[in-house]
């Protein structure tokens, strides 16, 4: 049995094998495809590539492999595509079988392209090759529901603008193109959503973004300007890299969840203006790579260094606010926030009413920086590792802790319920509401 796979594209190989498990040796008569040529899938037996293959033997106990792939094609609409066939086996005018089954999923290919302003639709997946590139003066709207998969290395790069608009019921998906269940938590498959420098007032809301090397970046050094991005119910997790890469630049988010990231979670460099309300930043990193991660799960600075024999970028921190958030992790040296500072530029930051995963030496006394700081506690989530589920267990330290004047901010979490029904609003981007014994 196949994972949805691209229609047109082929799939993974799958194997298996035949074993004689028998005392002396066996004949196999016949092995091929009972569509024959007709058939979507190809094999290779036995190292020969080949639909039909004869007079196969099997040494006492021994065994040989058959390797199997499937190519889908096109229907024109949006639906899954079932495709079906079998291998026969005959030996000693014994006739077996094994099953094939595959689906398939037709979609629009974007390779390699400029695109002048323009609306995706959900009536079928976008398969992205290489890039897709929003120009200057140029607009992509995304509508609810739309499923944006990237091929290995490609990436949406946007001078221009973005407006994704999911729903709660109906998000928008951007991941990579390997659709089997072993890739489903798998980062590094794809490169990046880029909003050069210039690039102002995109939007994401209920979206999803996952898997790749870094999940957003905001802002690059060459050009001159700033990007602007609101940020709304948004999950950014798995990135081989880093969730939100941010250089100099303008960000609004609520209700976002940053997870699960080889070096940062988010990184905010060379200044900027930044505001997280109600957010998760959480880096529980692992199983994904031998080096243990070494760095932040924030990291705020107003530099950054290129290269040992040119200048630092140095930039005004105009403001770094976060309101009822959490900030967490597995590893950092107990501290999973950084902050870096170079020479006289503003640097403004401020932690209301947070948990920080820091040491017990790292002050939190100032209270121009810090207010009603949780800190160095475990925000006890459900199952940051293997079910990657970052909502708060019930015996979780953020349940009811929030301040309700920046709860009234975003009245609702990430999942769409209401924060301002209980005792108090919870940390975080998620509402636990613990069910009510009858």
């Amino acid at each position: 049995m196949f994972d949805t796979i691209f229609s047109t594209l082929g799939s993974t190989t799958q194997n298996l094998k035949i074993f004689n498990p028998y005392g002396q040796k066996v004949l196999i008569s016949s092995i091929k495809l009972a569509k024959a040529e007709a058939s979507n899938f190809r094999l290779n037996i036995n190292g020969v590539a080949a639909n039909e293959v004869h007079d196969l033997e099997i040494a006492p106990f021994d065994s040989l492999y058959i390797f199997v792939e499937v190519t889908i094609d096109p229907s024109g609409q949006n639906l899954p595509l079932v495709v079906k066939d079998s291998i026969l086996f005959e030996t000693n005018l014994n006739q077996q079988d094994v099953d094939l089954v595959a689906w398939g999923q037709d979609f629009n290919l974007i390779k390699q392209q400029k695109l002048k302003s323009t609306t995706w639709t959900n009536k079928k997946p976008y398969l992205v090759y290489n890039y897709a590139f929003v120009d200057s003066n140029q607009t992509l709207i995304i509508e609810e529901g739309t499923k944006i998969y990237f091929h290995k290395d490609a990436g949406l790069y946007v001078k221009g603008r973005v407006v994704a608009k999911g729903t709660v019921q109906n998000p928008i998906i951007f991941q990579g193109d390997r659709l089997e269940d072993d890739y489903a938590n798998v980062p590094d498959q794809w490169s990046q959503i880029l909003l050069y420098s210039g690039s102002k007032n995109n939007e994401f809301s209920n979206v999803e973004i996952k898997n790749a090397n870094i999940g957003l970046q905001v802002g690059n050094i060459e050009d001159e300007g700033f990007a602007t991005v609101k940020l709304t119910n948004t999950k950014i997790q798995n990135m081989a890299y880093a969730g939100i890469f941010a250089l100099k630049s303008e960000i609004v988010a609520e209700n976002c969840l940053i997870t699960n990231c080889g070096s940062f979670a988010v990184a905010l460099l060379v200044g900027g203006t930044y505001e997280f309300t109600h957010s998760t930043i959480a880096n529980y990193w692992g199983g994904f790579s031998s080096k243990a991660r070494s760095t932040p799960s924030l990291l705020i600075q107003n530099f950054v260094s290129v290269k040992k024999d040119q200048p630092d970028y140095i930039g005004d921190l105009v403001k770094a606010n976060f309101g009822n958030c959490i900030i967490a992790g597995n590893v950092f040296d107990e501290n999973e926030l950084l902050l870096n500072k170079k020479n006289d530029a503003l640097f403004n930051y401020k932690f209301d009413r947070c948990i920080l995963q820091v040491a017990d030496t790292f002050k939190t006394s100032n209270e121009e920086h810090y207010l009603n700081i949780l800190k160095g506690i475990n925000p006890k989530f459900i199952d940051p590792y293997k079910k990657f589920n970052f909502e708060l267990d019930t015996l979780s330290p953020a349940k009811d802790s929030g301040k309700v004047n920046i709860a009234r901010l975003v009245p609702t979490d990430l999942k769409g319920r209401d924060r301002l029904i209980d005792k108090g609003p919870d940390l975080g981007a998620f509402e636990r509401q613990e069910k009510i014994a009858k």
